[in-house]
């Protein structure tokens, strides 16, 4: 049997995964109001649960990215899904703080995996000129799952209580290892399931020299790969822009909460919306970069030019949201176009390590990258509940002077986007 297109199957059951690591991770804070209520916890436990999550899920980018260049992408996403999927349902039986505390490290840890694991697989499975769509749309399913995520959570918490609204969602990521292990059976070259065609557009040509390559080439560690000045370009950018995304997913319901008094219900019907100008921005983003380098046959001006496009759309938005999302409606329009120029750069981003290195060393780079944005991150979470007592304007202005030094540092450390000579 053979399947044409077999790599847009394998990328679209990854957008899959990310739809349900996105809802799985978004129900605590959508039903805290009145989770939190139930257990006896407030707003400062919320805070110390979010950068646990965080520090777990730093620390799960750097040991999955490890993992997935060790036993490959296919053992990898089982393994990575199967426990952030039962991390999740168990999130029904938690009494209080230390409890959750113990779920949220190991959903953390687990859920990390899914991004060094899409960038490595997009490796394998995408030309160089295909990547940034592929990862376009793998980073849509974060979109989407934070669109579905809302309305979706709120329904099932109206009908069934939290407690019955994790199972449902923790037993997903569990369905979805059956189709993932029946048709990513092998990578491209020795797959029983691809065409020729396929086979000669992925490897560019020649499978025989890409299996050759892929014995040949050696993985590197994290301190070779880091030696590179290319690295550091991945690294800083990450540092600077993961806060934007992550001050939305994990801070946007409660601010809606506080500044508008929105309860469960309210909050499942406006926080989806943003996420609607993310998928467009993660789409959008594949497909310029793309069309520039099919174009002009350069990766470099592909990923830099859409990079730049994306940064000045998110630094305009958070200057908007300062002065002019003094409504419900205008905030979450508003950042629906933050939340696009974010996916528009990231995918790009994301993409830079399979442009920069060879496939065994990509998941290394990738979890890394990630990790040190997730540190950004929890240093900004334990900031936000000091500097926004009385409005969200200073996080707002730390995060778009975040915005131009992500895009510096692209442009800093890598002057020309090319794989590295190792």
């Amino acid at each position: 049997m053979k399947i044409k297109g077999l790599r847009w199957w394998i990328i679209a059951l990854i957008g899959i995964a990310t739809i349900i690591n996105y809802i799985d991770r978004s129900a605590l804070s959508i039903m805290w109001p009145a989770m939190g209520k139930d257990l006896g916890m407030d707003d400062s436990d919320y805070a110390l649960i979010l950068n646990l999550f965080m520090i777990a899920y730093a620390i799960g980018q750097s040991v999955s990215g490890k993992m997935f260049d060790k036993i490959g992408t296919r053992m990898g996403y089982v393994i990575a899904i199967f426990i952030w999927s039962l991390s999740s349902l168990f999130h029904f039986a938690v009494r209080g703080l230390y409890s959750l505390a113990f779920v949220r490290l190991l959903l953390g840890i687990s859920e990390a995996g899914n991004w060094p694991g899409a960038v490595k697989s997009n490796a394998e499975w995408f030309p160089m000129k295909e990547r940034a769509v592929a990862q376009g749309i793998f980073n849509a399913g974060a979109s989407i799952g934070s669109v579905i995520a809302p309305p979706f959570i709120a329904f099932m918490y109206a009908g069934f209580g939290w407690k019955t609204t994790f199972i449902i969602i923790g037993s997903m990521g569990i369905v979805w290892i059956i189709p993932w292990l029946i048709i990513n059976k092998k990578q491209p070259a020795q797959h029983p399931w691809i065409t020729e065609e396929e086979k000669l557009h992925i490897t560019g040509g020649n499978p025989a020299n890409e299996v050759a390559e892929a014995k040949a080439a050696p993985a590197l560690s994290l301190k070779e790969i880091l030696s590179h000045r290319e690295a550091w370009g991945v690294v800083v950018c990450r540092f600077f822009l993961e806060p934007i995304w992550w001050l939305f997913v994990g801070w946007m319901p409660l601010y809606l909460q506080k500044t508008y008094g929105f309860d469960v219900k309210q909050i499942g019907l406006f926080a989806w919306v943003p996420y609607v100008g993310a998928a467009l921005g993660s789409i959008a983003g594949g497909w310029y970069a793309g069309n520039v380098i099919a174009r002009t046959h350069s990766v470099d001006k592909g990923r830099k030019n859409a990079i730049i496009i994306a940064g000045v759309i998110m630094f305009l938005g958070l200057l908007a949201t300062i002065f002019l999302g003094n409504t419900p409606l205008k905030f979450v329009v508003i950042v629906s176009f933050v939340l696009f120029g974010f996916q528009f750069a990231i995918g790009n981003v994301q993409t830079l390590p399979s442009d920069l290195f060879n496939r065994k060393s990509v998941g290394t780079l990738a979890g890394f990258g990630g990790t040190i944005g997730v540190v950004s991150v929890i240093i900004m979470n334990f900031l936000i509940p000091v500097i926004t007592k009385t409005s969200y304007t200073p996080a707002f202005i730390i995060i778009a002077a975040f915005v131009p030094l992500g895009v510096l540092s692209v442009f800093t450390f890598i002057k020309k986007i090319k794989q590295v000579r190792e």
